[in-house]
């Protein structure tokens, strides 16, 4: 194990620089990591440019079990911060399971009757 891997595991932050990454494996290899973190981990992303679409794909598959979190955010240099929180999860789904989802069965929301 590296040092770069002892400091990490010791603070959580896993550093992922997407420059070094071939553009046509990019998101491939970002949701693979993100996969791997452990709840309350920290992904450190680097990146040339703000990867809006990339944030908007994470936000639509992950929903609030990731918190994103921007570190630097200037012309060249974005670094963000992923947050795995699976806890939101749990509370998400503890909401939904006593009635607080979606608000079907005619309390109001999605009107899905769930």
């Amino acid at each position: 194990m590296s040092c770069s891997d002892t400091l990490a595991q010791e603070n959580g932050v896993f550093g992922f620089d997407a420059r070094a990454i071939s553009k046509r494996f990019r998101h491939a290899a970002i949701f693979g990591a993100l996969e791997s973190l452990n709840d309350g981990d920290v992904m450190r992303f680097q990146n040339d440019h703000d990867p809006l679409p990339l944030l908007d794909q994470i936000r639509h598959r992950y929903g609030d079990q990731i918190k994103i979190d921007y570190v630097a955010r200037e012309p060249g240099n974005i670094v963000i911060d992923f947050r795995v929180q699976l806890g939101a999860y749990a509370e998400a789904a503890a909401q939904q399971s006593a009635g607080g989802g979606c608000g079907g069965n005619g309390a109001g929301g999605c009107g899905c009757g769930n």
